[in-house]
């Protein structure tokens, strides 16, 4: 077994998705396995993976992330195989399970029925109400998908499926937080995600890697569906005013989840506010793995579990010294902000932003992290105390 717990996002479907979401930056992987048309994990590699997976795994309770792409369009049988062959290998001592990312659209009873039966939790991709999810979450043929969407959510909450919300946060509903947030809150959504949209683009039309593979970032211009520097931090702080008069430990948002957990002393539970990464990698359909999902670029290839035992590819030295690049290569305005243990130095494909001194390796969003953490910071502090004392944080809206 590795030492170090790790997590494999796998995408059994490769960027395959019936969705043509305009700021989606995993459909341009079809590249890497040219001439390839379709994707679809093969029996042999899903049952490798798995069993391996398995095998490297120490806790108690092993965690599979499958992702896309969409994976729902592999159908029922490809995930019913799933849980079979996890029961294969499971040993007695271990239990498993199965989280999936979908953008809902394919949900239906058989679905709803499959998911609650096997305890899947399932992440749903919406933006918000209709107006604004329909910007960039569209089909094939620029059709709109929100009432899909919703409906799927409806129906995984009267099937008792355990879901949760992903919104990205872009150019388009970054003014309207609170909105946002009210308008999941009121469909019924009790665990949010918040996840920040930035790309950039090349000179010649091409989203750009990550800044390690950019010779000259100068020459790079963020996307026009890319959410302002500061934008991030006033869509997370509008949310937190309404959260902290009225939600406080009955809505659970991933950023505060994450902010109060740092505070109390507690690792983050999300990489891209961790002081070091490395632990979450990606595998594609044919067994590839990758150093992170953000990172899917031949040069960050580790190799595939085909034809390397997982953990040897885990431990490899190279994926060690990408997971402590993240905290070693900080600028030196992160390492001396008093704001560094919240923020971790954020997500590395976003340090593109040009220092004092003149480098170019500064968080896109250093601005937003640092307004949410000033923002947030007298609260939190007093929630932190109240849980030091064994007492709910929720009482924090008495004193509001």
């Amino acid at each position: 077994m590795t030492a170090t717990p790790f997590h494999i996002m796998v995408k059994p479907i490769g960027p395959e998705c019936n969705l043509d979401c305009i700021y989606c930056y995993y459909t341009e992987k079809a590249a890497l396995y040219p001439p390839r048309t379709q994707f679809r994990m093969t029996d042999e590699v899903l049952e490798t993976y798995i069993k391996d997976y398995i095998e490297a795994s120490p806790l108690p309770e092993i965690m599979f992330f499958w992702q896309g792409g969409e994976p729902t369009l592999l159908g029922l049988d490809f995930f019913e195989r799933v849980v079979e062959l996890q029961q294969k290998f499971l040993p007695d001592h271990q239990t498993v399970t199965n989280s999936l990312q979908t953008n809902g659209t394919i949900i239906d009873d058989a679905w709803v029925d499959f998911l609650a039966e096997n305890n899947f939790l399932v992440g749903v991709s919406i933006d918000g109400p209709a107006r604004l999810h329909d910007r960039f979450r569209v089909g094939k043929k620029n059709e709109k998908t929100f009432a899909k969407v919703e409906q799927a959510i409806k129906m995984l909450q009267a099937g008792g499926v355990e879901y949760n919300t992903l919104t990205t946060v872009q150019r388009r509903n970054y003014k309207f937080g609170a909105e946002v947030y009210r308008f999941l809150r009121d469909l019924g959504v009790e665990y949010m995600q918040f996840i920040p949209i930035v790309e950039r683009r090349r000179p010649d039309g091409e989203l750009a890697g990550p800044p390690d593979l950019e010779a000259q970032n100068e020459k790079t211009k963020v996307t026009e569906w890319s959410v302002p520097r500061d934008g991030y931090g006033d869509f997370i702080c509008a949310i937190f005013d309404v959260w902290r008069k009225t939600d406080v430990g009955k809505i659970f948002v991933q950023p505060f989840d994450v902010h109060l957990g740092l505070r109390m002393g507690e690792p983050s539970t999300l990489c891209v506010n961790a002081r070091s990464c490395g632990t979450g990698l990606a595998m594609e359909h044919n067994g590839d793995l990758y150093a992170c999902d953000h990172f899917v670029y031949s040069t960050h290839r580790l190799g595939n579990v085909m034809e390397t035992p997982m953990q040897e590819l885990v431990a490899d030295a190279r994926q060690h010294d990408f997971g402590e690049d993240k905290h070693k290569k900080l600028p030196g305005e992160c390492v001396a902000c008093r704001f560094l243990t919240y923020c971790g130095g954020g997500c590395p494909k976003h340090r593109f932003i040009p220092t004092k001194q003149g480098s170019f390796d500064l968080n896109y969003f250093c601005p937003s992290y640092t307004r949410i953490a000033e923002h947030i910071e007298p609260a939190m502090s007093e929630m932190a105390t109240l849980l030091r004392q064994g007492q709910s944080p929720a009482r924090i809206m008495e004193s509001g």
